[in-house]
């Protein structure tokens, strides 16, 4: 953990308080813990930032960038928001669903993809978004699902 120790408390002497720094600190967390955050990595941030686990799991149960189960090698993030549900965003997801096998929120059974469903991608005017591994298509149709999920699972 000391690495993680280190990075934490380098990201926290940037702020004037070392809680302000618990966003990217629960980011390093992450992704030190493969990609979501165990109860272990609560304990390492609380000790890093002077903290206690229960704060930290608190601050990170409220932003759906952080994940408090474990996830696939790949994300697949469709945008359910009023902009892109008016365009078809439910028949995106069902495109998905079918395609990967497993329901929104769920994993792959080899592992490989989670698919979720995120309030807002920030691309209202280009809806429906979907985004793939920080990558971010737009417009997306359901007939486009297929291609999308080649792809993805060609870079495997």
């Amino acid at each position: 953990m000391s690495g993680l120790y280190d990075a934490i408390r380098s990201v926290a002497a940037r702020y004037p308080e070392s809680r302000s720094a618990i966003l990217p600190a629960l980011r390093l967390a992450q992704q030190e813990h493969g990609g979501w955050l165990p109860p272990e990595a609560f304990r390492d941030v609380a000790e890093a930032l002077e903290l206690t686990p229960a704060y930290c799991r608190a601050v990170a149960s409220f932003y759906d960038m952080f994940h408090l189960e474990p996830v696939g090698r790949h994300m697949v993030e469709v945008c359910t928001n009023v902009s892109c549900a008016l365009v078809g965003a439910q028949q995106v997801l069902e495109a998905f669903e079918g395609e990967l096998g497993v329901a929104a929120g769920e994993t792959t059974p080899d592992g490989e993809v989670t698919l979720r469903t995120v309030e807002c991608a920030g691309g209202c005017g280009w809806g429906t978004v979907v985004v793939v591994d920080h990558r971010y298509h737009e417009p997306v149709r359901p007939e486009d699902v297929a291609e999308i999920v080649r792809e993805l699972r060609d870079a495997s």
